[in-house]
């Protein structure tokens, strides 16, 4: 059964309301009688202006109007109603003894859903009615669905947001203490296996603290929450601050950090913020899917139009199948020391770098390495 016969099914036919206009009383009598008989609520009017006063009123969900009368014609009753938007999206079936093509597609250019051809036949009638009912039915339902599903997503939002918050701070001071600890006790004075699960749980924490930070810059991205603050920066004075947070962790797995900044200043127009949010992504996933004893480059450039900002590694690489979707698909993947990762830092990158003006681009080789890159406007 499709979608429509299964809507037809469920219709409670007194809960839709239909208009008849017709100047002629024998006519409204008839179909009041045939459409109340089918269980349809019904009002009537008998011109054109009285059509478009009842519109307004009685916000029925279906108009059937004749083309023919006194006042204004159907035609150019449905042009009024198409204008205002109070009415504009009451479905119309036209109700004429015209037959002459031209006078249809004029009709169905003045906002015609349909036409009843006069005489007509009650099963006519019924068929073109209950289609042009599902229809609304259908939109109805479909409207219901999209404020249900906004609902849902401002509630998935809010609740993302609230749990980073309220994390993010306990969690930051966790990950202080572990990256102290760590760095002042060694194998020889706590014995290997505590050294092993000490640095097990500071690299942990680092990666709860980045996706809590992550989460909730996302949530207050998507939820308006978030302002872009485009301000002049020289990127030779924020990069290198952002890889020297990398250098510890860096170490800890044998991973070179190599930064070449620019003999010029490298002016752009972006969010400090924002820009460093990217960048420290970038680093982030690099380190992760790094192995142990190989090196990470971090370059910038010009093309006269962008500055480029790329942080390239040698690592597993990526699939060129994943290559299209990897700024917008939130997967989760590994990396070279079991590092797991959300997929959301590389969704939050895109999403920034546009909001500034700029764009990401990613090259990768399987078995190689990878090179993410961040493309700011320069500030000419």
């Amino acid at each position: 059964m499709e979608l429509g016969e299964k809507l037809e099914t469920k219709i409670n036919r007194s809960d839709y309301k239909i208009l008849i206009v017709d100047d002629v009383v024998s006519n409204v009598l008839l179909l009041k009688i045939l459409l109340t008989n089918e269980k349809f609520k019904v009002c009537t009017a008998n011109c054109g202006n009285k059509c478009i006063e009842q519109a307004k009123s009685e916000k029925p969900d279906l108009i059937l109007l004749d083309v023919m009368m006194p006042d204004i014609s159907g035609f150019d009753t449905a042009v009024i109603l198409k204008k205002d938007p109070e009415t504009a999206d009451i479905p119309i079936i036209f109700l004429t003894a015209l037959n002459n093509p031209s006078d249809l597609v004029h009709g169905f250019q003045v906002g015609a859903n349909d036409f009843l051809t006069k005489p007509f036949n009650k099963e006519e009638l019924v068929v073109r009615v209950m289609h042009q009912i599902t229809l609304v039915a259908a939109k109805r339902l479909i409207q219901q669905q999209n404020e249900e599903l906004r609902n849902t997503i401002g509630n998935r939002d809010k609740m993302y947001s609230v749990i980073a918050h309220d994390l993010r701070s306990p969690m930051a001071s966790i990950r202080m203490v572990l990256n102290l600890v760590v760095s002042a006790v060694t194998p020889e004075t706590v014995g290997k296996e505590l050294f092993e699960l000490l640095d097990k749980a500071n690299k942990e924490s680092e990666e709860v603290h980045d996706l809590l930070d992550n989460l909730l810059k996302w949530t207050k991205s998507q939820t308006g929450r978030l302002s872009v603050v485009l301000q002049d920066l020289d990127l030779n004075d924020i990069i290198p601050g952002v890889v020297d947070i990398f250098e510890m962790i860096a170490m800890t797995k044998h991973i070179t950090l190599a930064y070449q900044g620019t003999p010029e200043p490298l002016l752009v127009r972006a969010d400090n913020d924002m820009l460093k949010t990217v960048v420290r992504n970038f680093m982030s996933n690099a380190v992760k899917f790094s192995p142990e004893g190989s090196s990470i480059e971090i370059t910038m450039s010009s093309d006269g139009q962008f500055a480029k900002v790329s942080v390239r590694d040698h690592g597993v690489g990526i699939e060129p199948s994943r290559l299209n979707s990897i700024f917008n698909k939130g997967e989760t993947t590994y990396g070279t020391g079991g590092e797991e990762g959300s997929g959301l830092g590389l969704m939050l990158c895109a999403d920034f770098s546009r909001k500034m003006g700029g764009d990401v681009v990613v090259d990768s080789v399987v078995g190689e390495g990878s090179t993410f890159s961040l493309l700011l406007p320069l500030n000419k």
